[in-house]
């Protein structure tokens, strides 16, 4: 059944779009602000050839670099100097949400309120600079040395100076990015960091549609290809919009209470459990960790002897962790799986929102509260965890396997990237229906004083 907001939100007019000023200032912010992102995603790296540096990246491509390179719209395969992106403040702000579920005194510092959360924040910007840092310094080392290996130098000057520059224009870049995603936050529309990992994966469509048009012009890929391409984006696109939206609500009783008329009067409500309680972390960490060795042994192939025993495992790894092979699906499948429980389980603490239903004096009808209400949504969230972890698993492992089938190197319709696309384009879409909603509540208000005035 819908709630009241939504059935107010189905009847909104886009023809008050034009007239909520406030409302286009902030999508035209958001829009100039994403092309900004987009200029500096091809703005070179000082000190790097970007001619042999493309070269050097065909070499590599089916690695971690991939995923990477998708999630900065390119910047990555070019060296710009927001290579990184926003992923190093992602990783920062998983690794504090881990650590604020463990560490007693972050658990303590996250139950201070907003104080607490401002805090936690800091913290995490502070992780996001170091992990830049590490990362910086080990991409400009390596590409150093995969360079000199190839024989083809894509640093102009290697050394010291050259490290160290790229360290600092490289934190420089994701701090940027930072600040831009705050503002779009705060004055345009959505999540600022969310609509730039969507902009660089949005970003790639043009490449996109270019291979499988050239793939169709060079008479490598036929129509039927296509339509299957199309309707399978179509459907994904489809599950993705239905399972993020689904709920499993537990209606939440308050004692009752005395209300102005002398009426006893108890309140309900209801605690939404989504079916993806994970969101896109479980398919980043296990392609991560999948690709991890494919993309260490790519870097380290040419320096090693395929007839020695290190070189015997690096064919291996390549052979058997490839995109689309058996053991690649199957490992991906579990890894899926267990880092939705595993999520799940550090971003909702059962024993937690027990206790806060039992402080505030609610309860779930038919179960006693305290302990019993953590055992019961322990046992609700465990099932609907079960069918989320088989909604990511299908959603991203379909289209991996179609890409190996078909042979076709698209990583922007993986199912990490669709994932991202369609939950950012629905909240942006949410976030405008409530200003929308706002001005014309405004609106109705304004014609309320009217009236007013007017007896």
């Amino acid at each position: 059944m819908a709630s009241r907001a939504d059935n107010i939100a189905s009847t909104l007019s886009l023809a008050n779009f034009s007239k909520a000023t406030e409302l286009k200032n902030r999508i035209w912010f958001t829009i100039g602000a994403l092309i900004v992102f987009r200029f500096l995603s091809f703005v070179p790296l000082p000190g790097v050839n970007p001619l042999i540096l493309s070269q050097l990246y065909s070499k590599t491509q089916g690695g971690i670099l991939d995923l990477f390179n998708t999630f900065s719209g390119g910047s990555l395969s070019r060296m710009s100097l927001i290579a990184l992106g926003v992923m190093p403040y992602i990783t920062s702000s998983i690794v504090v949400q881990l650590a604020a579920s463990l560490h007693p005194a972050l658990v303590a510092l996250k139950k201070e309120g907003e104080a607490g959360r401002k805090k936690l924040n800091q913290y995490t910007r502070y992780g996001a600079v170091l992990l830049c840092a590490i990362q910086g310094w080990f991409l400009a080392v390596s590409l150093e040395a995969y360079g000199a290996s190839s024989g083809l130098q894509a640093v102009v000057d290697p050394g010291m100076v050259f490290r160290i520059g790229a360290v600092i224009s490289l934190v420089g870049g994701t701090m940027f990015l930072l600040w831009l995603g705050e503002q779009i936050t705060s004055r345009g529309i959505g999540n600022g960091v969310s609509l730039i990992i969507m902009a660089g994966i949005v970003a790639q469509m043009p490449t996109f549609a270019s291979n499988v048009g050239q793939a169709y012009s060079a008479g490598d890929t036929g129509s039927i290809l296509i339509i299957s391409l199309i309707v399978l984006i179509v459907a994904m696109i489809l599950m993705i919009c239905f399972a993020e939206r689904a709920q499993r609500r537990l209606l939440i009783q308050y004692p009752k209470r005395a209300t102005q008329r002398g009426m006893m009067q108890a309140d309900r409500s209801h605690l939404p459990l989504k079916i993806n309680t994970a969101g896109v972390i479980p398919p980043i960490f296990a392609s991560s960790l999948l690709l991890l060795p494919l993309t260490i042994t790519q870097f380290a192939g040419n320096s090693l002897n395929p007839e020695s025993t290190w070189g015997k495992i690096v064919v291996a790894l390549n052979q058997y962790l490839g995109h689309g092979k058996p053991l690649y699906m199957l490992l991906y499948a579990g890894g899926i799986i267990f880092f939705s429980f595993f999520y799940t389980a550090v971003v909702f603490n059962p024993e937690e929102t027990a206790e806060n239903l039992k402080k505030n004096g609610g309860f779930i009808p038919g179960i006693r509260p305290g302990k019993n209400t953590a055992n019961y949504l322990d046992y609700v969230l465990t099932r609907v965890t079960v069918i989320g972890a088989i909604y990511l698993t299908i959603v991203c492992t379909v289209p991996e396997y179609f890409l190996s089938m078909t042979g076709l190197p698209l990583l922007f319709m993986g199912g990490t990237s669709l994932l991202i696309v369609v939950n950012v384009t629905v909240d942006t879409i949410t976030q405008i229906q409530s200003h929308l909603l706002a001005h014309q509540y405004g609106d109705l208000i304004k014609k309320a004083k009217l009236k007013g005035r007017m007896r």
